[in-house]
């Protein structure tokens, strides 16, 4: 993987937390990091050359006047005055290769001198065994500060630990091993057939968890069930809940909206327009 900043653009060394998304059902880990970079009006440092992620190229998200800004497939955005770091994937990942990506971000990370990476990511709402809707969107959190994935502040915000993360479990071994070098293809439980078990570990936050905690650094997981579809209160949800676990507050965003948070320029046309009430 390849970094490459932008002219007359330099990173900035006090961003110490990197926080990006891992793509999954409903792309909200992604609508999550475009509503973040707005809100904080985050400056694009550069744009990443990676031969694991499926090229792409678009209009910029953010501007609502055209600037000559492309959006690339992997961007790098600081926001200085919050001390974060945010990567934008507008991409996926070539099949098979997504614990080398994750390695690459890794590596990137570990170079740069970050010392917490935040991924935001979704899970299947029907792999949900037991959910309770009665106070609303539940947050789930994987973290690396024990090694049987809980967090002391994560608990006090309320927030519950993925359940079904087991560290001894195979495919989590597997990936923990794979991180650090030290597994071998022929191990390979992924080439097997999957059981319930198994669908966690195989989802990209779980590399992206792996191979951050392999560099040394502490990993935070923030994760909500949610099904296909207009996925924007889900992003809202995630948003928040990597502000309280950055102590940020959205109201000093002075965005477009009565919180504080700036609405993305391509969020107009994410999902079309409104349904003709009187059909209903």
């Amino acid at each position: 993987m390849e970094f490459v900043v932008e002219e007359g653009k330099k990173p900035h060394h006090q961003c110490s937390t990197l926080l990006l998304p891992a793509l999954s059902i409903g792309n909200v880990g992604q609508l999550a990091m475009d509503l973040m970079v707005s809100s904080t009006r985050a400056e694009r440092i550069g744009f990443f050359d990676d031969p694991f992620l499926l090229p792409c190229v678009g209009n910029d998200a953010y501007g609502p006047q055209p600037q000559g800004q492309l959006a690339l497939p992997l961007e790098a955005y600081d926001s200085s005055s919050n001390a974060v770091t945010l990567v934008q994937q507008r991409s996926p990942v070539v099949k098979g290769k997504m614990v080398e990506f994750a390695k690459n971000l890794a590596d990137f990370a570990a170079a740069t001198g970050k010392k917490h990476a935040v991924v935001l990511s979704s899970l299947d709402f029907g792999r949900c065994r037991n959910i309770d809707m009665s106070s609303g969107l539940q947050t789930y959190y994987l973290s690396s500060t024990t090694s049987d994935g809980t967090d002391d502040y994560c608990e006090q915000l309320g927030w519950k630990r993925l359940q079904e993360y087991n560290p001894t479990q195979r495919c989590w071994k597997y990936l923990s091993t794979l991180a650090e070098g030290n597994a071998l293809q022929d191990d390979n439980p992924f080439e097997d057939e999957l059981e319930e078990e198994d669908y966690y570990p195989s989802l990209p936050f779980a590399a992206l968890f792996s191979c951050f905690k392999a560099k040394g650094l502490k990993v935070t997981c923030l994760l909500c069930y949610c099904s296909e579809g207009d996925n924007i209160q889900d992003a809202f949800h995630l948003a928040e809940a990597a502000c309280k676990l950055l102590g940020l507050s959205p109201s000093n965003f002075h965005g477009n909206e009565g919180n504080g948070w700036l609405i993305p320029y391509s969020w107009k046309t994410v999902y079309g327009p409104p349904p003709d009430m009187s059909i209903f």
